[in-house]
């Protein structure tokens, strides 16, 4: 069966499309469609129709239709923005997009119109902190996370009310890991109220377990309501961190992106300076993590994804401007090179459809 792939290739100012073969993961290069920027971060509305685009260098978010068929795009609408965004997402009912933003340090929602278009007025501005990296509301769609690498060095943690697209900070604050671990991304558990945040400067992945219950409340004689913090919604409480490296590599490195594979049985974080994708296998109980080992890649993987059987994991090498595909061990979880593809300038995501 033929699936499409999109690649942002920032260096060349193009969104590369190819076919993919489901069986085999063979890709072949089908069209470029032109962008007035420095193509980003790269996300799908929940029905898959349409395309939004971040443009870093040109500060501006663009909202393409997608062909039923062909997976062509048609560009329908584009935004300007006053910073470049670093990562975007629709929330889960598509009917607003957030984005971060890692130079201004801080997150905004915009509404998505009836003709799932990003609407230029914003609904709201929210200034965190510098190196503000990744924004996305949780399968409930009431809560939502920004992780910021050092320095903050935290997680900022908010409520989302998916009727207004409004943001707000959660009660009891964020959370401020103990070492400057940085945290950069992170991917949910399908099944579970799980977590899981690839650390940029701490070369490593954590796993937090959500609270999505009502807190418990009491009213003492001062009038001050006494939260219970252990039962506080949205809070994200920290049970394991390991290292994405070998244990005798002592040279620069930093993780960038993180993915679980639609089946929850592996999760993968690439390694950049190390130039590798770290894998874990996910306890079907307890959802901890336990390291299955390495598998070399292309120089400075930032970029990857794993499409939606599970088979396979496609990594863009921003140091080589390569695509190297794998197909994925489903009882193992390792990685098998298929083939390297020369891509372009600056692979800077990769988005199956």
């Amino acid at each position: 069966m033929q699936s499409h792939l999109y690649l942002s290739i920032a260096g060349e100012n193009r969104i590369a499309i190819y076919t993919f073969d489901v069986s085999d993961g063979a890709i072949a290069f089908q069209e470029d469609v032109n962008v007035t920027g420095s193509p980003g971060p790269l996300t799908l509305s929940p029905c898959g129709n349409y395309l939004y685009a971040g443009l870093r260098s040109s500060r501006e978010i663009s909202t393409f239709r997608i062909d039923e068929q062909s997976k062509q795009l048609t560009l329908l609408r584009t935004v300007q923005l006053d910073a470049d965004t670093c990562y975007i997402a629709t929330d889960k009912t598509g009917s607003y997009l957030l984005a971060a933003y890692y130079g201004a340090g801080k997150v905004t929602v915009h509404a998505i119109g009836e003709d799932k278009t990003v609407q230029d007025k914003l609904i709201q501005t929210v200034e965190t902190a510098p190196h503000a990296h990744y924004i996305e509301t949780d399968a409930s769609n009431r809560f939502a996370f920004v992780p910021h690498t050092v320095p903050r060095n935290a997680i900022y943690q908010f409520h989302f009310d998916p009727n207004t697209g409004m943001l707000t900070e959660n009660f009891f604050g964020n959370l401020n890991p103990d070492d400057p671990v940085g945290p950069r991304h992170y991917c949910e558990h399908p099944n579970k109220p799980i977590f899981y945040f690839s650390n940029e400067q701490g070369s490593s992945v954590s796993a937090y377990n959500l609270q999505k219950g009502a807190p418990e409340v009491s009213i003492p004689k001062s009038g001050v309501p006494d939260y219970t913090v252990h039962d506080a919604p949205g809070l994200l409480w920290g049970f394991q961190t390991l290292s994405t490296l070998p244990a005798d590599f002592d040279e620069h490195n930093s993780c960038a992106q993180i993915h679980i594979d639609p089946h929850a049985k592996f999760l993968y974080v690439s390694n950049r300076g190390h130039d590798s994708i770290a894998m874990f296998s996910i306890d079907e109980e307890s959802g901890e993590l336990t390291a299955l080992g390495h598998q070399r890649t292309e120089p400075t993987p930032r970029v990857f994804n794993i499409d939606e059987t599970g088979n396979f994991l496609f990594a863009g090498g921003q140091g080589s401007g390569k695509l190297a595909t794998y197909r994925i061990n489903r009882e193992s979880g390792l990685l098998k090179n298929i083939e390297t593809y020369e891509v372009g300038k600056n692979p800077m995501w990769v988005l199956f459809v």
